[in-house]
């Protein structure tokens, strides 16, 4: 049996499973490590205070409520949980990696790995953006209908949930031209058929803004939409580099063979 960090394309399918199997183990190790870092964060060094500012400005009594007695515990064991898959995510995309890497071209290598690190950049982008501008604009926009007749009781749980959602939405949909670049070195995507399809992805991403922002803010929807449409331009300028590059490389093998 192969050890891990074989060579994964000379090796037979049982040993290909048993890579897998070690690479599987390491995530998940990694995400149980980063949830005891996560609980950590939530429960000694005030991470729940920080999600919650943005909302204390808005609130009449000073503190968000609880219906529950376990509802504390369970509320810190859903942030932690979330927080080990983001601080873990890079030992899994690691894993992920080694075991794909071998199978890849030179190339395309050159074009993923640059990739990957412009990933983490541009979901910490629209985790911030989310958090400083989407969410306080969001909080300000619905918590001010009908306050004459309405008291507030704002829970912890649904509001936690809020902004998790909004928060890893805006970082997860902000890497849309990685998933487009590394489509474009793999050849699965062209930048005709990206730009050709321009009108469709406009659409989609009005469908996913409108599924993914809360509630019916029209303007959070927007200024969701707005980036996107952005990074998807982006995305197409992105392809035709690693396209014509990798077309390219194509030509100068072939004249070589």
């Amino acid at each position: 049996m192969k050890k891990l960090g074989s060579n994964p394309g000379e090796m037979p399918f049982l040993d290909h499973l048993e890579e897998l199997r070690w690479r599987a183990l390491w995530s998940l190790l990694a995400v149980i490590a980063g949830a005891i870092v996560g609980f950590i964060l939530v429960d000694r060094m005030d991470a729940m205070e920080l999600l919650i500012r943005p909302i204390e400005p808005f609130l009449e009594g000073g503190k968000l409520k609880y219906l529950s007695p376990t509802d504390p515990f369970f509320v810190t064991l859903k942030l932690s949980l979330i927080a080990g898959l983001v601080l873990a995510s890079p030992i899994v995309i690691y894993q992920i990696w080694a075991f794909l890497a071998p199978a890849l071209m030179p190339s395309e290598k050159r074009v993923i790995v640059p990739a990957l690190y412009m990933g983490v950049v541009l979901f910490i982008g629209g985790v911030v953006m989310s958090y400083k501008i989407v969410l306080p604009m969001t909080l300000k926009f619905t918590m001010g209908f009908q306050t004459e007749f309405l008291e507030q009781s704002i829970v912890i749980g649904p509001y936690m949930a809020m902004v998790t959602r909004l928060l890893l939405a805006f970082g997860i949909v902000f890497e849309l031209p990685v998933v487009i670049l590394i489509l474009s070195a793999l050849g699965l995507v062209t930048p005709e058929f990206l730009a050709s399809k321009r009108r469709h992805a406009v659409a989609g991403i009005t469908i996913l803004a409108a599924v993914l922002t809360p509630g019916d803010v029209i303007t959070v929807t927007i200024m969701m939409m707005a980036p996107l449409v952005l990074l998807y331009e982006l995305s197409i300028i992105l392809s035709r580099v690693v396209t014509r590059r990798r077309r390219v490389a194509e030509a100068a093998a072939g004249a070589q063979a």
